[in-house]
């Protein structure tokens, strides 16, 4: 089971971005392979508060993973949101983001695998939040969702210099991205000051995208949603987040479903849930009554199915009808439609109607409410052992 990233970096859940940081840096200086002579167990604990630290200092990441736990940043144990642009594969790329390029490098950020700085990266995963009803979670829906996203500049294609010229090689790092310098003893390795790292100058820019080779726009996307989704599920949709630079593929798209409350259902797994009221005199002699439901093949189109109520049917009983619940996500099992009978008592009575209940009521015999019977028996039980040696009725029992 994966460890809790809190307990990684030894935080509480509310902890602010500073003291985050700050408890990763300790723990960074500590386990730093570097610093213990190349152990895989200090290999594998610095890769495990890099993987918690990439994650909670990531606003969206964090409010995912509060939610709904490792599921929530990459629908397992461990790893963020499919290794994207800040993915722990390029676990040093954390350190030099903490404690500076320079500081990073000093510790070993080239030999622990950073590739070349102007090479192509991978696009940011994006995550977009969808509402959706309890009906198009019953039956799936096709809905179109609007994203905002970084996509390639179609004028430079990109390459982020003007049509008809191109970047230039950088003459500080000599196309490298990175410098080494002199500190004493040692040589310490940086990020180029002249191109940030691209390994390329542009000298004329393009003028749609000013030179950062993209663009932001919001795209529109025709989302399918799978019948049987619950609250929380998450649809990931292959390479429709950010534009990849310099050529790099691109990030994921994440959707995250929340379903709206229903007016008359509640979801319990794959069953559905309502509650009926019940006529006093159906609930005491037994019949039917119709209870609505959502439309299926199930269905008589009318959303309408019919509920056998068996005579002497108390509030709480419930009724399961097979096979009109939600359906499996990933079969094709179906859960069942549970009613629950609410029985009603009748209001604004007419004298002739209270003397005819009030007839009947001293017609019943103790046998004919089990229920009242039982529960009278219990409370002079109870009174009983509250008055001691007084009976039920408040008399006392004359001493012998």
């Amino acid at each position: 089971m994966a460890r809790d990233y809190y307990e990684i970096l030894g935080v509480e859940r509310t902890i602010d971005a500073p003291g985050l940081k700050s408890a990763y840096r300790k723990l960074a200086m500590i386990h730093h392979p570097d610093r213990n002579g190349g152990s895989e167990e200090s290999m594998a604990k610095f890769k495990e508060i890099s993987e918690a630290y990439t994650v909670l200092s990531d606003d969206q990441k964090r409010a995912a993973y509060d939610r709904f736990g490792h599921a929530g940043v990459n629908g397992g144990a461990g790893g963020g949101f499919g290794q994207g642009q800040q993915g722990f594969s390029d676990i040093n790329d954390i350190f030099s983001q903490v404690f500076g390029d320079a500081f990073g490098d000093a510790f070993g950020g080239r030999q622990a695998g950073r590739g070349q700085q102007g090479g192509p990266r991978r696009g940011s995963d994006l995550r977009y939040d969808l509402e959706i009803s309890l009906e198009q979670a019953y039956k799936g829906a096709e809905v179109e969702i609007d994203i905002p996203a970084t996509l390639t500049c179609e004028t430079c294609e990109g390459s982020g210099a003007k049509p008809g010229t191109k970047p230039v090689t950088c003459t500080t790092c000599n196309g490298a991205g990175r410098v080494r310098q002199a500190n004493g003893f040692f040589q310490v390795e940086r990020t180029c000051p002249r191109c940030h790292g691209a390994g390329q100058m542009i000298a004329d820019p393009c003028t749609t995208c000013h030179g950062h080779g993209q663009v932001r726009k919001t795209r529109t996307l025709n989302l399918k949603i799978p019948a049987g989704v619950d609250d929380g599920s998450r649809i990931r949709l292959s390479g429709e987040g950010d534009a990849g630079q310099r050529g790099g593929p691109r990030g994921d798209l994440y959707v995250f479903l929340s379903v709206t409350p229903h007016d008359l259902f509640e979801r319990d797994n794959l069953d559905l849930l309502v509650t009926v009221p019940v006529p006093m005199t159906v609930a005491a002699l037994g019949g039917e009554i119709e209870a609505p439901c959502l439309v299926s093949e199930a269905c008589d189109g009318k959303c309408r199915a019919s509920v056998a109520v068996p005579a002497g049917a108390q509030t709480g009983k419930t009724v399961r009808i097979k096979g009109k619940g939600m359906p499996h996500l990933n079969g094709r099992a179906r859960g069942d439609l549970v009613v629950e009978l609410f029985v009603e008592t009748p209001t604004d009575l007419t004298p002739r109607q209270k003397e005819l209940l009030q007839e009947l009521a001293l017609s019943f015999g103790e046998g004919q409410n089990p229920r009242n019977s039982s529960f009278a028996g219990k409370a002079k039980r109870f009174w009983a052992d509250i008055l001691g040696n007084q009976d039920a009725d408040g008399s006392k029992e004359n001493a012998v």
